[in-house]
């Protein structure tokens, strides 16, 4: 194992950390906070790393598979510390309570263990959704875009390791310039979001959060009731849209830029939106047969709240936990889909589900016709029986993980649904569960120890299962 050359990697994406930390600072500046110790964590950070990489400077860095996915896993523990100490600065939690928000933060889960959201100072507020954009397309594919220069035959390995979805698609000669194309791509549509945010009533600063924790369907919110603050229909809608849209595979959204729109004609998109629009139209007939509110309410929260939750999101307008029993198992079906693969949703991911149906299918048809020869396709291409196998396996690693989550909650005491649904949250990346987890309540409730294993249930999710899995595996530490 090369172990220098994963320190190497870490520290120089410990000092772009660093940099975007300064963000916050300026927040401080902007609204006369106490800005110093901030600014001292963030010199102090940024120095360790910067003599890390000096000391390793003339070491060139090679990066085998192995050694990704140990960067990766790493890399996560990482943001998780170094995200905690600026909450431990300004905010009277526990260091188990502030690594809980800084790995929620970083991988877009949005369960929070603050229950008065209003109170945290604007710095704290800042770093709580940066942290969330960072994540969000993947703070690693910055990493590749910076590593590339050094080691451009080690790039393609780190990517693949930190990816989301099936198969990782080439759409320019060199994988540097694909993830900085996504980037590029993860920037506008943040720009527009703010835009748009600020024009239909949130201040400037509002607008920026909101625009974070939306693109990156992270869920993190500067107020109590989230979204439900905003006395807005602007804002609910336009949060919805990008929400889907953030859903969507951000190869598709590059595609588009480059010219191509065929990347939303993909199965898989198509179904995501279909699942999208039938979650909605059943949650607003649910809720419209309760009678109590009007129809346009009905349909305006429904779509919101089956886009928050379908992406991963974790938004909320409404305490949609109350509404009725048939409402709830609507919106938790929506948390078993997610977003699409390669978007920044977490979740299972719909083009898995579209494997696993057709291999199904095509099993009851091999039992009827034994000698056909029968293969699986999406989008006209044959798919090999690797992916199909890897994809059932990590349909068992998730299944097994959130299992044991929910196992181990119940187990401290708490009830059915709680364990249930919060499992489900923290594996998927959700955030809001229901019942004690529900979108009008927190995690702080949770011991120090909870809030551990629950950060790294977050971990495992965000990494899609076999990234962390693998570690366990004796062949992971044999030498070649």
């Amino acid at each position: 194992m090369d172990f220098k050359s994963i320190f190497k990697l870490l520290s120089l994406i410990g000092m772009t950390l660093s940099l975007f930390f300064l963000m916050n600072v300026a927040a401080g500046i902007i609204y006369n906070e106490e800005y110093m110790p901030f600014l001292t964590y963030i010199a102090l950070f940024f120095l360790l790393n910067l003599l890390i990489w000096l000391l390793l400077k003339r070491y060139e860095i090679k990066l085998g598979i192995r050694e990704s996915i140990l960067s990766v896993n790493l890399l996560w523990i990482m943001l998780g510390i170094a995200g905690a100490v600026p909450l431990l600065l300004y905010t009277p939690v526990s260091p188990a309570s502030a690594f809980f928000e800084a790995v929620s933060g970083f991988t877009t889960t949005g369960a929070t263990v603050y229950e008065q959201i209003e109170e945290l100072p604007k710095m704290v507020l800042l770093h709580r959704s940066l942290m969330h954009w960072m994540g969000g397309m993947g703070i690693i594919v910055l990493g590749v875009g910076l590593l590339s220069v050094i080691n451009p035959t080690g790039s393609l390995s780190l990517f693949k390791a930190e990816s989301t979805g099936i198969q990782m698609e080439k759409l320019t000669p060199k994988i540097k310039h694909t993830a900085l194309s996504l980037w590029g791509v993860y920037l506008l549509l943040t720009i527009v979001d703010m835009l748009l945010l600020k024009w239909f009533g949130m201040d400037w600063f509002d607008a920026l959060n909101h625009a974070f924790s939306t693109v990156s369907t992270g869920g993190f919110s500067t107020k109590n009731s989230s979204l439900g603050a905003f006395d807005s229909d602007g804002i609910v809608w336009v949060t919805t849209i990008f929400m889907v849209l953030s859903g969507i595979n951000f190869l598709a959204h590059l595609k588009l830029y480059l010219g191509d729109s065929g990347g939303y004609r993909s199965e898989e998109v198509k179904w995501y939106l279909s699942l999208f629009l039938i979650l909605s139209l059943t949650l607003t007939a649910v809720h419209e047969d309760l009678g109590r509110d009007t129809l346009y309410f009905s349909i305006k929260h429904s779509f919101f709240t089956i886009a928050s939750i379908m992406t991963t999101t974790g938004f909320a307008t409404t305490d949609y936990g109350a509404w009725s029993n048939l409402a709830i198992a609507v919106v938790f079906v929506s948390m078993l889909i997610g977003g699409n693969a390669g978007s920044t949703a977490g979740g299972v991911k719909v083009i898995r589900y579209v494997i696993i149906s057709k291999t199904l299918f095509s099993e009851f048809k091999r039992i009827l016709h034994p000698n056909a020869l029968i293969s699986v396709f999406v989008d006209g291409i044959k798919l090999k029986e690797r992916v199909l196998s890897a994809t059932f396996g990590f349909f068992f690693l998730y299944i097994l993980t959130v299992a044991i989550l929910c196992v181990y909650i119940y187990a401290r005491g708490f009830d059915a649904m709680t364990a249930l649904s919060g499992a489900f949250a923290i594996v998927g990346n959700i955030g809001p569960g229901f019942s004690l987890v529900g979108p009008s309540q927190n995690f702080g409730f949770f011991s120090d120890f909870d809030k551990i294993i629950l950060s790294f249930g977050m971990i495992v999710g965000r990494l899609e299962c076999y990234t962390v899995f693998v570690l366990l595996s004796t062949s992971f530490w044999k030498k070649f």
